[in-house]
């Protein structure tokens, strides 16, 4: 059998187990997606996995991420240099200085 062409691949389908609210990462494995709308639980959803996103990062981080760097997640959607016990998240495309509530990325699976 040959590969059979599905979808672009920009979003992919995603039900939740308890109600989602629009703008959160989710984290399956080493996928990564936000939500782009509410989605409700045992509903059938999706998640963009492509896309440029602005993350928040710790007030207290004093790193300055510049672009091009890789970034990563921890568990609760939070940007991080640190690749131990997170999930990679993509590329920085925009510098993000130590007093910057966000860093914004572009995904990346």
């Amino acid at each position: 059998m040959q590969a059979q062409y599905i979808h672009d691949g920009k979003q992919v389908d995603f039900t939740p187990d308890v109600d989602v609210p629009v703008g959160s990462l989710v984290i399956q494995g080493d996928l990564v997606g936000v939500t782009k709308r509410d989605l409700k639980a045992d509903t059938l959803g999706s998640i963009a996995v492509e896309g440029v996103f602005d993350f928040p990062k710790d007030p207290a981080d004093a790193e300055t991420y510049t672009a091009g760097q890789k970034v990563y997640a921890t568990d609760d959607g939070i940007v991080t240099e640190v690749p131990d016990g997170s999930v990679l998240l993509g590329k920085v495309v925009d510098d993000a200085e130590p007093t910057d509530n966000v860093v914004r990325v572009r995904l990346s699976q």
